[in-house]
């Protein structure tokens, strides 16, 4: 592995200045610390943590806690259609198992690249044009993407809306670190109100089997609704606690799964890359809107009176409160605004689940919404800190 290094170091000079291949600095250096353990150390004043960590690394483990969703999920498009082409009307087996996960990695594995070729090569680009390092946030949010769009949403749509994220919610911005909102929710977004047939909330999306030449193919139009899309049209949700929880569900690809969830939550709080605060706060704040909505809301409101804690489970709350609100770029920072965030964002998306109907899925909205007021909420926080401070300081 030494000598590898050396070679790969040796290589590297041609990137340096005054090297042939000073022009594509930014290539290798994104290369050299994908790849390698950083060799230097910040130069400028202050206080430091000198060691071998860095944002890439923390990324990386961010997309390994999302590998369990992004599994189960494969492997749940490819049961939704064996289940929709009658294909298990015989049992379920082992061979069945591999076929259905076999057909939902051939369904996902598209978007994982679209979503990293659209979104890398628009990085790589502004990079070398700024003369920047190239930013690693884009690790986890080409991850994310492919989990939360439907799995029937054409591929040049995804990728006018990656490039779209990526340019006008953020490079604008300044590039990572500087973003306000959250840029795989922008493209969900753009997806949502730009290309709304390929988004609506009354489909469960289930690839035609004979796009990728397996048998049994759909009906043009087959179609499955997911329970939230039952309980905005007032027709009662036909799945249980445990059925959601478990995953084996119309939704979309990564958000189903709730252990899959839990587990990669998990793995983010005993790393300390998440806080474990913005994930209790945001499922608190759900939690208790529903509940009291299901204590005096209309009896009329069918999503009124859906039971809070199916509410916790129900399309992409769960995967929303770990993953997205958790982000550290553009959720709060403050210990006690972390809280606050949180709960905000579990009360609006009862909210918008619970009082408009034509949008059933209330998590996209409410974390973009708090994504707007997390600088408000921890600007609060520490007013409120130095005015106490201050108080004290006056009372002495």
């Amino acid at each position: 592995m030494n000598k590898l290094y050396q070679i790969w170091k040796k290589f590297g000079k041609n990137f340096e200045e005054g090297g042939k291949l000073q022009k594509l600095s930014s290539f290798y250096d994104a290369f050299d610390t994908f790849l390698f353990t950083p060799q230097t150390t910040a130069k400028a004043n202050g206080a430091h943590i000198h060691d071998g960590s860095d944002s890439k690394r923390t990324m990386i483990l961010v997309v390994m806690a999302l590998v369990p969703a992004m599994l189960f999920g494969m492997f749940n498009v490819g049961y939704q259609h064996l289940l929709a082409t009658g294909q298990l009307a015989a049992g379920f087996s082992c061979a069945l198992f591999w076929k259905a996960f076999g057909f939902g990695l051939l369904a996902v594995l598209p978007y994982i690249i679209v979503a990293y070729a659209v979104g890398l090569g628009i990085e790589f680009v502004v990079a070398q044009i700024k003369h920047e390092e190239v930013a690693e946030g884009f690790l986890v949010t080409g991850f994310i993407i492919p989990l939360i769009v439907p799995i029937n949403t054409p591929l040049w749509q995804v990728a006018i809306a990656v490039a779209f994220a990526v340019i006008f919610a953020k490079e604008v911005f300044g590039g990572t670190g500087y973003n306000i909102f959250n840029v795989a929710l922008i493209t969900r977004a753009f997806l949502f109100f730009a290309y709304p047939s390929s988004m609506t909330g009354d489909k469960m999306f289930v690839r035609d089997g004979g796009t990728w030449g397996w048998d049994g193919g759909l009906v043009d139009g087959f179609t499955c609704a997911t329970p939230l899309t039952q309980m905005a049209t007032g027709t009662p949700v036909t799945q249980s606690f445990w059925d959601m929880a478990n995953g084996l569900i119309p939704g979309s690809v990564g958000e189903t799964c709730l252990w899959a969830i839990l587990l990669g939550g998990l793995l983010l709080i005993c790393t300390g890359v998440a806080s474990w605060k913005t994930m209790l706060a945001t499922f608190l704040g759900g939690a208790c809107t529903a509940w009291l909505f299901n204590q005096f809301g209309s009896d009329a409101n069918l999503a009124a009176q859906y039971p809070w804690y199916m509410h916790l489970v129900s399309g992409g709350f769960a995967f929303g409160a770990v993953f997205m609100a958790t982000d550290p770029v553009t959720s709060a920072r403050t210990e006690c605004g972390k809280w606050i965030y949180g709960l905000l964002i579990g009360l609006v998306a009862v909210l918008v689940r619970v009082l408009n109907p034509g949008y059933p899925e209330g998590m996209m909205l409410a974390i973009l919404l708090m994504n707007a007021f997390a600088p408000l909420s921890d600007w609060c926080v520490v007013q409120a800190n130095i005015n106490k401070r201050a108080k004290r300081e006056a009372a002495k």
